[in-house]
């Protein structure tokens, strides 16, 4: 999806949790990690159960050199993942996590 058009969408209003996540998950493939943060932080404040935020909001905050930050939000979201059921989703945000802590 093309990034202008969901930032239109978000000036007119139509903000949701799952247009942050889209909007956040863009803008972390451009490599603009401090738009994204900012982004996936408005689609949790709004949906704090969606893990696939959590996912992306962590590598955003491990892009950022956020390390801390990156290995709470990783616990956080495969802590909801499990609530949920989302095995896939906690199994990949363990791996991510146990690679981020491998290198602090």
């Amino acid at each position: 999806m093309d990034r202008k058009v969901l930032e239109r969408m978000l000036a007119q209003g139509n903000d949701s949790a799952m247009l942050r996540y889209t909007l956040g998950t863009l803008l972390l493939k451009e490599g603009l990690t401090t738009d994204a943060i900012a982004h996936l932080e408005q689609g949790l404040a709004q949906d704090a159960s969606h893990s696939a935020s959590w996912k992306a909001y962590a590598k955003a905050l491990a892009g950022e050199g956020r390390i801390s930050s990156a290995i709470k939000a990783y616990e956080s979201g495969i802590e909801i993942a499990e609530q949920r059921g989302d095995i896939q989703a906690a199994k990949e945000m363990r791996v991510f996590l146990k690679r981020l802590k491998a290198q602090g």
